[in-house]
């Protein structure tokens, strides 16, 4: 081995923009379609609101030649379209770094590595906070509780000193979140909520500083880490909705990539899935997934569709059938003709839909967030017409009217806005932990509440997902059944084991037919169980239910019958959303037939049946756009863009991975109760919500005139500030009491 030989170290994000930089630049990204358009996928960075986008796409759209320019605000994805040449890309790049933001490669690992890094840094600025805000308090204690002639002058001021070593390094180091914030708005001549936290802090602990350097008494570092600690809980609650809503869509791009087996004559070779072209010959051995939709050439297997479909039974594929992205190969190796590329897949068509439902998704913001953009500005207004009225109004000296202006800052400061939410979400989603409820969004039940839709997918969700035999059977036949099915992985010969509580027969032969069922031999006779075509009576009745056959030689075929069962409790929470005054409706995949029967049982009216995932999305849509809030429970990757795209959305516990990322809300156990569980509580902390940023609105009509006058110091200001934002937790607290 050559020892000077060195292993290349992985690119990291600084090596991705040295790449970009290189004389290639972002043209080698881009790929030609076969109308010659070219299109380009980049990771923007700094993107933190609505305007952002409408600036970036704007700007691609300026020029003419721009067909597309769509910015997905949950995962970063920029998507360019346009007619012309490659080497544009570049030009595109430069004009949205020249707006201030960060332009990269579109990477899932590189996007998932930057947002484990904001996750960490909002988790040590909360560390910090936290453990800061505890000792400043057992200090304040002390100050609180005694008179500075009690305790002395030395002592006062040591405290006061030492309280300024531990809090002005924190409030720099945990504040950053909101001063960064602050100044990216600022500069683009706008506001938000971060401004007056900013402010407060900076004012706040600035005067402190003042106070602490003149030997005052009136000293809020306390106050002012407080502060910070209970905001930058809510700001990491939001952090984790956003990085939830990212992980849906991360999840199918990841099975849009890695590699896949190429036919070349007599030889094979291993290709990246995203340059796989139309009318190539693609190997699927048992067990792997199909990279890309296509055609099957030769073979005949068992599918698992279910990441497409929603449903657990297989699907018996032969030549020249159709098949998706992303389902499994379940029973023998075939070949696959490519019928378009990567781009061009059902699941990639899937992907963009989730990106366009999560898109939708931004709009909702905290309702702090909301009433913070109406008083932001007067209360700059008014902390500014406080010193000038009091300095050359009233002739007071400088340092008394910025000391009424501080107290204006800070009396109206919005701790208790920004408490009202987080604190209810907490208790909240606390007790539905307890239940069996895991809320993952962080304004899923102010969501949840406002509903007056409910879609409802049929398999996994209303039902229990797994196929159960129903009827009488002969003892015999049934046994002899069992010894067959144990030797299959199929839902209903599995089944049929979990059916038979006995000593199972010895069949020797064994041999598992592919898209048929089994063979084997048991005292000189040959059995076999499958399908109905293979070893059943074709000329039977058709029935509804799912339907196995065995054929013992010399005898009549015997038809083991099997039924998806309803969730135990369903019937009853339909009715309990409907007594809600609930539109329901069941929105599956499945066959009319069997979704009507379902629907039946359950006393729903309204019934969409061989609905795809898009025609699914359609559906949501179109309620939308009347005016409804939509709640899905689905638990397939065909339920993935509604459950996107919905007002709110739930999943069971047992949804594939791609589902339970892109819910709201995920419940566990065999019962629908957490649904209406879920949805009475997310009622009640949106009626303690709503009275809590009462409570608020109400002391800052107290607070504001009382400071503006100068009745209030700012110490009085910080215990009113700290007393509103109590009496918000106190309320809060009221979910507890219920039952």
């Amino acid at each position: 081995m050559d020892a000077t030989k060195k292993t290349e170290p992985l690119p990291n994000e600084h090596d991705h923009q040295q790449l970009m930089n290189a004389e290639c630049g972002y043209a080698s990204l881009v790929d030609e379609k076969e109308d010659g358009t070219q299109q380009l996928y980049l990771l923007i960075g700094g993107v933190h609101c609505a305007v952002c986008i409408q600036k970036i796409e704007s700007t691609l759209y300026a020029n003419d030649m721009v067909e597309k320019a769509r910015l997905n605000f949950s995962t970063g994805r920029l998507h360019i379209a346009w007619k012309g040449d490659a080497e544009q890309a570049n030009i595109f790049a430069k004009q949205i770094e020249s707006l201030g933001y960060k332009v990269s490669p579109y990477d899932v690992k590189l996007e998932e590595s930057t947002a484990e890094k904001e996750n960490k840094f909002l988790l040590v600025c909360l560390g910090v906070a936290g453990f800061t805000a505890g000792n400043l308090m057992l200090l304040s204690v002390g100050l609180w509780a005694t008179t500075a002639e009690t305790m002395g002058m030395a002592t006062r001021e040591f405290m006061h000193w030492l309280s300024a070593i531990i809090a002005v390094p924190a409030i720099i180091f945990s504040g950053r979140p909101f001063f960064m914030s602050a100044l990216k708005v600022l500069k683009k001549r706008q506001t938000n909520m971060d401004v007056p936290i900013s402010l407060a802090l900076i004012l706040a602990t600035g005067m402190s500083l003042l106070e602490t350097l003149n030997g005052g008494e009136h000293v809020y570092y306390d106050s002012a880490v407080m502060l910070m600690f209970f905001l930058l809980i809510g700001r990491y609650l939001d952090f984790k909705a956003r990085r939830t809503a990212k992980s849906a869509a991360m999840d199918l791009m990841q099975t849009l990539s890695g590699f896949a087996t190429v036919l070349e004559e007599d030889k094979t070779r291993r290709v990246l899935i995203r340059d796989l072209d139309k009318e190539m010959l693609v190997s699927v051995a048992v067990g792997e997934k199909f990279p890309i939709d296509g055609v099957i050439k030769n073979g005949t297997t068992s599918v698992d569709t279910s990441l497409v479909t929603g449903e657990t039974l297989p699907v018996e594929l032969k030549s020249n059938d159709q098949v998706y992205a992303g389902t499994i190969n379940l029973s023998a190796p075939v070949t696959v003709k490519v019928s378009g590329a990567v781009e061009d897949s059902l699941l990639a068509e899937i992907v963009r839909i989730m990106e366009k439902a999560e898109q939708g998704q931004a709009k909702y913001v905290r309702m702090a967030d909301k009433a913070a953009k109406l008083y932001t500005p007067v209360v700059h207004t008014l902390a500014i017409a406080a010193f000038f009225f009091w300095w050359l109004g009233m002739g007071a000296d400088w340092q008394q009217a910025l000391m009424i202006s501080v107290t204006v800052l800070i009396i109206t400061c919005p701790c208790a806005l920004g408490l009202a939410v987080p604190v209810v979400q907490v208790l909240a989603t606390g007790r539905l932990m307890k239940r069996g409820v895991l809320v993952k969004s962080g304004d899923a039940l102010e969501r949840l509440a406002n509903i007056d839709t409910v879609l409802l997918d049929k398999t996994g969700t209303l039902t229990c997902g797994a196929p159960k035999l129903i009827g009488k059977y002969d003892a015999e036949s049934l046994k002899l059944a069992t010894s067959l099915a144990q030797h299959s992985k199929h839902p209903l010969s599995q089944a049929l084991v979990n059916a038979f509580d006995g000593k199972l027969l010895n069949v020797t032969g064994m041999v598992e037919k592919s898209g048929k069922g089994l063979e084997g031999q048991y005292k000189g006779k040959t059995i076999r169980l499958g399908s109905r075509s293979w070893c059943g009576d074709e000329n039977s009745e058709q029935h509804d239910e799912l339907e196995i056959w065995m054929n013992v030689d010399g005898e009549d075929p015997v038809l083991f019958l099997f039924k998806d069962q309803l969730r135990s409790d369903a019937p009853d929470i339909i009715q309990k959303l409907m007594h809600a005054n609930m539109d329901i409706t069941l929105l599956s995949g499945d066959r009319k037939k069997v979704a009507d029967s379902i629907a039946q049982e359950c006393g729903i009216q309204n019934v969409l049946s061989e609905q795809s995932p898009a025609q699914k999305y359609e559906h949501l849509k179109a309620l939308k756009k009347q005016g409804h809030q939509v709640l899905m429970v689905g638990d397939g990757l065909n339920d993935a863009p509604v459950l996107s795209g919905a007002d709110v959305s739930i999943a069971p516990g047992t949804a594939i991975d791609v589902a339970q990322n892109a819910a709201d809300i995920i419940f566990m156990g065999e019962k629908l109760h957490p649904i209406y569980e879920t949805y009475s509580t997310a009622v009640l902390a949106q009626k303690l919500v709503k009275q809590s940023f009462t409570l608020a609105v109400l002391y800052n009509l107290v607070a504001i005139p009382l400071a503006f006058m100068g009745m209030v110091t700012p110490l009085i200001a910080a215990i009113c500030m700290s007393g509103s934002s109590l009496l918000v937790i106190a309320n809060s607290f009221r979910l507890r009491l219920r039952a």
